[in-house]
Parts: C-alpha cells; sequence; structure tokens
C-alpha cells in the first residue's frame, strides 16, 4: 500500500507539471507498468518462498513455471501500447515521461520488494533498520534545533552539521541497544519460512550464532575507561553498529535527494495526505534507500546457503532428476571421506 502511495504521489507530480499538454493514455500505461513490475517481482517472490504450496496447485504451476515469459509479455504490451500512443510535436516529452514512469518504478517497486525479502530473513532486519531512520530523523533534529550553528547543505537549509553530528552518535547507541532487547526473542530473529502442512507462515528456529550470546574482549584503550575486561553481547550488534552508521552518514542524501526533487519542481511536500508532514514519500524517501542498503549487506555479509530453501527446490525435481543429485552427492561426500563406500557382494 506504501509503495503504491509512494508511486502515485511521483507520478501525479508528473501529470500536474505537464497537465496543459494531453497526452494519451500517460496515466493508463503507468499504472498498467506498475501491475507488470509487481506481477514479476512478487511471482519471483511466490516460486521462492511457496514452491512445495504451488506444486500442490495444478493451475499455478503454469503460471510460476512461465512466470519470467509471461512478466515480459505484459512488459512489451505496454511498449507497444507507449509506441501506438507517441504523437507529433510532443515526442520528446512522451519519452520523457516514460523514462519518469520507469525511474519512479525504480525508486518505489524494486526497493519496495527489497524490504519484503529482508523481511523473510528475520523481523530485526526490518526493524532496526527502519527504527534507525527514524531515530536518526528525530535526533538530528533536536540537537540542530538546540545546538545548530553551522549549515550543512544548501538543498536543506535548516540542516546543521551539529545536528547531524548528534544524530550519529545519537542513531549508533539506539541501534546497539535496541538489537539487543529484539535479539533476545525468537519471533524477531527466525527467518520467516512458509509451513506447507500448516499453511501457516513460521517464525520459530534455532537461532543461528548472530543471536547467541558471546564473550568479547574489550579493547585496552576502553578497558581504563570502562573498567571491563570483557562484555557479553549478540554478534548481531556489531552488525547493528554498520546498519545504524549508513542511516546516519548515507540515509539523510535519500532526503537530500528528495529536497532536490521538489526544488526542481518548485513544490513543498510530495503531496498533503498526512498534514503537517506532506505525503507518503516525504517520510519514506530515507527508508527505501535504508532498504536497499541492509538488503545488499545481508547478501554480502550474513546470508549463507539455506539447506531448508535448497530441500525445497530439490523436491520439486523429477524423481530421476533426484536419484540423479543423490548419487552425485553421495559420491562427492565418498570422495571428502565424509561417507564410507558402500561394499558390493
Amino acid at each position: 500500500i506504501i509503495q503504491v502511495k509512494c508511486y502515485h504521489e511521483i507520478i501525479t507530480i508528473g501529470y500536474r507539471v505537464y497537465h496543459s499538454y494531453d497526452l494519451p493514455w500517460f496515466r493508463s500505461l503507468s499504472w498498467y507498468f506498475l501491475l507488470c513490475v509487481n506481477y514479476f517481482f512478487y511471482g519471483e517472490t511466490v516460486a521462492d518462498y511457496f514452491a512445495t504450496f504451488v506444486q500442490r496447485r495444478e493451475q499455478l504451476q503454469f503460471l510460476i513455471r512461465y512466470h519470467r515469459f509471461i512478466s515480459f509479455a505484459l512488459y512489451l504490451t505496454g511498449f507497444c501500447m507507449f509506441v501506438l500512443s507517441l504523437v507529433k510535436k510532443h515526442y520528446r516529452l512522451q519519452f520523457y515521461m516514460f523514462a519518469w514512469t520507469h525511474v519512479t518504478l525504480l525508486i518505489t517497486v524494486t526497493q519496495s520488494h527489497l524490504v519484503i525479502q529482508n523481511l523473510f530473513e528475520g523481523m530485526i532486519w526490518f526493524l532496526v533498520p527502519i527504527s534507525s531512520v527514524i531515530c536518526n530523523d528525530i535526533t538530528a533534529y533536536i540537537f540542530g534545533f538546540f545546538f545548530g550553528r553551522t549549515p550543512l547543505i544548501k538543498l536543506s537549509p535548516k540542516k546543521t552539521w551539529e545536528g547531524f553530528i548528534g544524530g550519529f552518535f545519537s542513531t549508533v547507541v539506539f541501534g546497539f541497544i535496541f538489537s539487543y532487547f529484539l535479539a533476545q526473542h525468537q519471533y524477531f530473529v527466525c527467518p520467516v519460512e512458509y509451513n506447507s502442512e500448516t499453511n501457516r507462515f513460521m517464525t520459530e528456529c534455532e537461532p543461528s550464532e548472530l543471536f547467541q550470546m558471546k564473550k568479547y574482549s574489550v579493547p585496552p584503550l576502553l578497558q581504563a575507561v570502562l573498567g571491563w575486561e570483557t562484555v557479553n553481547m549478540y554478534p548481531f550488534q556489531m552488525h547493528s553498529i554498520a546498519l545504524s552508521t549508513f542511516a546516519s552518514l548515507i540515509g539523510p542524501f535519500g532526503g537530500f535527494f528528495a529536497s532536490g526533487f521538489k526544488r526542481a519542481f518548485k513544490i513543498k511536500d510530495f503531496a498533503d495526505t498526512i498534514p503537517g508532514h506532506g505525503g507518503i514519500m516525504d517520510r519514506f524517501d530515507c527508508q527505501y534507500l535504508m532498504a536497499t542498503f541492509v538488503h545488499v549487506y545481508i547478501t554480502s555479509f550474513i546470508r549463507g546457503p539455506n539447506p531448508s530453501k535448497l530441500l525445497k527446490q530439490l523436491l520439486i525435481l523429477q524423481p530421476e532428476q533426484q536419484l540423479s543429485v543423490y548419487k552425485t552427492l553421495k559420491s562427492h561426500l565418498v570422495e571428502k571421506g565424509i561417507l564410507q563406500p558402500s561394499l558390493r557382494g
């Protein structure tokens, strides 16, 4: 819902700026492309996380098997409709709006899809980043209000270096403490998996090493200050520092980007959905950038091979294909010395 509203706000700006040009099919095509892209992304999610469920429904098997071809065919239909809608004397403007639509899709749909992917990794990967952005926004305002003297960037005259630095340290501390409380509960740390037997999502698991308390040695320089030689903490708390740092140092640039965008079109807010705060996009300009970073961070430094997901994919294969995989895996384990060669009579 948030994604659709953000998309609507940005597309509406384009429509209002150029409303005097009677461009045929612009709004219809914009929403058609939104449906196409969502169909592609969420179809991929269904195929990835609900493979067992899909295999039990024959009517869905065709859609999943040819999902990418169907998605491409739908996009080509919209592409041809756009070409047929071209009007003499407005070619440049129509191509500009075509690009506007695609950039908006990239900003809203693609990144909101990454939010969903992050959620499947565990609620903590959603709550800590989104809370860090909110915390940084609030604390940067407070520090800027009381101590702000030095302007930070011309795009946002009210932003100050004092607020920027104060928000950074406050957010890192908040993320570290907040992560400690969330890491204690399975509901927040377990990956979300679909149980085909109960037809429900599950958030029960044996927490990974990231969420198991460990003892760390305190650096010598800090030992004199804290008086501690060791400290017990969750490994995820170290990762929370990276997430909080991004939310504080890079995340605000999403807001600066939005400010530059609004200044370019001489508007105060994206919309008036939230009284006193503007549109939904005004509140989520930093969140989308944060979601992308979290997804990249997980895939780069956290996520390893997922045995349960691999097993689901193997169960979908034909019996002869499963047998071939079994023989190959058995041969590999024998060569490694993990299994003993079977004795033949």
